[in-house]
């Protein structure tokens, strides 16, 4: 009997279910997939090389774009860095309202995904349900920050903005309205049989080969690792209690369970935060230049990125490298690809919600 033939069949970096650039050439027999080979580089942008030209304390704008959904992690972990390496002690309301607003991040970010999950197998009504409760997320980022999506608050020393208790309140009790909401579509996601037909078993990752391949956030943690870079503490984590959220059966259901736990999970911290927050000053005045290096980690929407900062005792940077989340999530994509059929490769490549313009800096 004659062995299926093989066909390499392009996917990206243009595809209709894709919002990413991202190119793999599938290697497929009949509909299944056999083996997949990345290609990245289609948006490089340069902007790590921006650290020469840029003052160190302007260039947390220049982070803050290397991707707009993860925006103000960027410009928060680049701040951590460079406030290691000047021994900034940074005040406590300023690490408490950067907390709040990475949570707020999460949220958007995770209801971004879920819609855009919905709409990658064909569910418009949820897609649309979930952005149109996304945009209220947003709202309360705009009434905090001036932004919806660049943020523009973290500063080297501080944050720029403040939120007022009234404002808090006012957030604690619109997010105590959402989670209702959140609920509701997310129930959708949970239990609705045509969601799981395309979701569970599909796109199995072992709990050794997520570890092995270093994979990162949901990603990760779906396939039942318990690693949280909030857990390191930095800004005011280590004043909130929580624990990370983990599934084991690895497929995409359990990625999709993760994240919608999350979004629960995220509106609890904020509620923590807005808690324990005391009056105090925003920022410290920052003086002199760095002089050292760092290796800075936080805990983004999509997983842990690493932010790499030498300096060299001027007011320009001497290195930055920056590793995204979807950077790391690539070698664990290529694994649960091979087996799957054609059809469920496009849902398979955004359950690791993957940011290509985040990823080519």
């Amino acid at each position: 009997m004659n062995s299926p033939k093989r066909t390499i069949i392009p996917f990206g970096p243009q595809h209709p279910v894709l919002p990413e650039p991202i190119h793999l050439d599938l290697v497929v027999e009949d509909e299944k997939v056999v083996e997949a080979i990345p290609s990245l580089g289609f948006v490089h942008r340069g902007l790590e090389k921006l650290v020469e030209k840029r003052d160190f304390i302007d260039f947390v704008y220049v982070a803050e774009r290397i991707c707009g959904i993860c925006s103000f992690i960027h410009g928060l972990t680049y701040c951590i860095a460079i406030e290691e390496i000047m021994q900034i002690q940074v005040p406590a309301r300023a690490n408490y309202l950067r907390v709040i607003w990475s949570e707020l991040s999460r949220l958007h970010s995770h209801l971004l995904w879920l819609g855009l999950t919905a709409d990658a197998f064909g569910f418009e009504a949820l897609f649309m349900h979930t952005w149109k409760l996304r945009e209220k997320i947003l709202d309360i980022i705009e009434e905090t920050t001036g932004g919806r999506v660049i943020f523009g608050s973290s500063k080297v020393g501080g944050v720029r903005k403040d939120i007022t208790p009234e404002k808090l309140a006012e957030i604690i009790f619109k997010l105590d309205s959402y989670a209702k909401e959140i609920k509701e579509i997310t129930d959708v996601f949970v239990n609705d049989s045509s969601v799981k037909h395309r979701l569970v078993g599909v796109g199995i990752l072992s709990k050794q080969d997520a570890y092995s391949l270093g994979a990162v956030g949901p990603t990760l943690r779906a396939s039942g690792v318990n690693i949280d870079m909030r857990k390191l503490g930095y800004a005011a984590y280590k004043e909130i209690d929580f624990t990370p959220v983990t599934e084991t059966s690895g497929d995409s259901y359990a990625r999709c369970l993760v994240r919608i736990r999350e979004l629960f999970q995220s509106i609890d911290i904020i509620k923590q935060a807005a808690a324990k927050i005391q009056p105090g000053e925003l920022e410290v005045k920052v003086s002199g230049t760095p002089n050292g290096e760092f290796f800075a980690r936080t805990e983004q929407p999509r997983g842990e990125v690493i932010y790499y900062v030498k300096a060299n005792g001027t007011r320009f940077l001497q290195r930055l490298r920056v590793r995204t989340p979807t950077f790391a999530n690539i070698p664990a994509l290529v694994k649960l690809l091979p087996g799957c059929q054609l059809a469920d490769v496009p849902v398979l490549v955004l359950t690791i919600d993957p940011c290509i313009s985040c990823t080519e800096r």
